[in-house]
């Protein structure tokens, strides 16, 4: 008996796959570093935590509405029109079970068999995934090195058909780091508004940005754009709260009510007890989170400049998230350890192996002639790390 169409088809998540090797090698008594996972080394900030004990010592263990308690769907509204001038009711937002939830969801319900999803590449790695479940064709365009990883107007317009139905945008981007200006998501969103596409802009990382630099949200730029973009954001990595797994969408309410259906009919409504803690997380003190981007540019500029020194690899300085992707075509070309790599999975297998460190294949984002660095993790980690990584080159 064969399996069904979306088993056969849906490749494993690279990341996690890199993760659970290094955490089996771990139990094996080897010592590898891994910078596979975007997941933030800080503890969850401690008024967060405290708002979650309280609600487990209140009894708040119950279901909650599929959409999310109105408490947080009011904080969210509040968040959105403060730091993002987005003027949101409760009724246009969902919470879901992380933002790689209500992604999926909203792809599910915006996208028919046959219908063709825009995806900027180097992309996350479920994107294509999540279109392919729902039947849906992802097509990519391609950023490049010379244009910061950045797609182009002209790109974005050759890639759209009658079948064309969603535009995914990431800014600050997983996995290069790209943030894109406001005059930017302007023209690019602009063009999908304009040809009657949905634009699902995920914004996960909003908070994790550098060099002074503003982030910028679509949907804030008009009322026409209001009508198509679903802006998406979570909790997991401003707040360290990957376990808790909770995000949210907020967009037109035909939209947000036929994901709330959806939802209604797989995991219902997200964890109540997580809910309440990110309502503190919104409203609370947000010290923490400056102290962790704080950190993360520490090691952004460290991790950067030890790469940079290296024969065969090149790395643009990214501007948000906490990821480099440095083009490592120039190790292709050479010898590692008496042996010879001619692709990212390759690359990343071999520094496994020899160095004891782990890192992404870029091919798992749409571009074989990089790898992807997660500096979510401790400074003597990354040291350590390209340490390891600089003896093997240069031995």
């Amino acid at each position: 008996m064969t399996l069904s169409r979306i088993a056969e088809e849906i490749k494993p998540s690279g990341t996690i796959k890199i993760s659970t090797k290094v955490k089996s090698m771990a139990r094996e008594g080897i010592s590898v570093i891994g910078f596979g996972m975007g997941e933030p080394d800080f503890n969850t900030p401690k008024n967060i935590a405290d708002a979650a004990i309280k609600a487990i010592k209140d009894g708040f263990t119950k279901y909650t509405p599929t959409s999310g308690i109105l408490e947080l769907r009011e904080a969210i509204c509040e968040k959105l029109l403060g730091d993002n001038g987005l003027k949101y009711s409760p009724t246009q937002v969902v919470v879901s079970s992380g933002a790689k939830q209500v992604t999926h969801n909203l792809i599910l319900v915006l996208c028919d068999s046959g219908d063709e999803v825009i995806i900027p590449s180097p992309y996350w790695v479920s994107y294509p995934e999540q279109v392919k479940m729902a039947g849906a064709r992802p097509v990519y365009v391609q950023g490049t090195d010379e244009t910061g990883f950045k797609v182009t107007p002209e790109s974005l317009k050759e890639a759209i058909t009658p079948r064309t139905k969603v535009l995914l945008l990431n800014s600050p981007g997983n996995p290069t780091g790209v943030v894109y200006t406001e005059e930017e998501l302007r023209t690019l969103a602009g063009i999908a508004v304009e040809k009657g596409i949905y634009v699902i802009s995920d914004e996960i990382y909003e908070k994790i940005i550098y060099d002074g630099i503003k982030h910028a949200s679509p949907a804030s730029f008009g009322d026409e754009f209001m009508n198509r973009v679903i802006t998406v954001n979570g909790f997991s990595k401003a707040y360290a709260m990957t376990g808790w797994r909770l995000g949210y969408a907020a967009g037109p309410e035909n939209v947000i009510k036929a994901t709330i259906r959806l939802q209604d009919h797989t995991t219902s409504c997200a964890n109540s007890i997580a809910q309440k803690a990110a309502v503190e997380a919104l409203r609370g003190d947000q010290t923490t989170v400056g102290l962790m981007v704080a950190e993360f540019d520490k090691r952004r500029r460290y991790i950067v400049e030890r790469l940079s020194k290296l024969e065969g690899i090149s790395c643009i300085m990214p501007k948000g998230a906490f990821y480099v992707f440095p083009n490592v075509t120039g190790l292709y070309r050479l010898g590692i350890a008496g042996t010879n790599v001619s692709d990212s999975t390759k690359l990343v297998d071999l520094l496994i192996e020899k160095a004891r460190v782990a890192f992404v294949p870029g091919v798992c984002f749409g571009s074989d002639d990089h790898i992807r660095i997660s500096f979510a993790t401790n400074m003597n980690q990354i040291e350590e790390g390209m340490d390891r990584l600089e003896e093997l080159l240069t031995s």
